[in-house]
């Protein structure tokens, strides 16, 4: 990644996160620069199944509507088994930049594969541990990865939304 900036933000309800890419969205904000991940707690009582058609995972559980609606809009999706977190749904480039450091043998000490896919583009090691922790809670993180002033624009559209914390990762310090 040629970029090292990136909006983290946390969302304690699927509603909220929702909600905030629906804005991002509607703003003209780049949907392939999006990743939302979110622990799926209810897969043992609820799921029906995953299953790719084409490019596109479907997925049958509790909240099915809110993940079938993403696995399109975003970039890529997956359901990845996290030592330490659980069973874990991504969409967007969080996907592959975790693909990536599980083929290159990525190892960053005491970090999931997600906290090593997220050291992997400038996220420093204390916020990642303080994401995973939010993973773990059943909260829903959002990442907006790119260019400073895309990621500047994000900032400002997500500030308007209900969340838990918003942090801005990168060249640039923002206000």
């Amino acid at each position: 990644m040629n970029t090292t900036n990136s909006v983290v933000t946390i969302y304690d309800t699927h509603v909220q996160a929702e909600h905030a890419i629906k804005e991002l969205q509607l703003a003209g904000v780049d949907m392939k620069s999006l990743s939302i991940a979110a622990r799926d707690t209810h897969t043992d009582e609820h799921v029906v199944g995953y299953y790719n058609a084409g490019d596109r995972m479907k997925y049958w559980g509790k909240v099915g509507a809110f993940w079938g609606g993403f696995w399109g809009l975003l970039f890529g999706s997956a359901l990845f088994a996290i030592p330490g977190i659980g069973p874990i749904l991504i969409a967007g480039p969080l996907m592959a930049w975790i693909v990536g450091g599980l083929e290159g043998a990525a190892v960053v000490g005491g970090v999931s594969a997600i906290g090593a896919a997220l050291v992997s583009i400038g996220i420093p090691k204390d916020s990642v541990v303080k994401y995973e922790v939010a993973l773990k809670t059943d909260k829903y993180m959002l990442i907006d990865h790119g260019t400073a002033d895309a990621v500047a624009r994000a900032k400002d559209i997500i500030a308007e939304t209900e969340h838990s914390s918003c942090t801005v990762h990168g060249e640039r310090v923002f206000a």
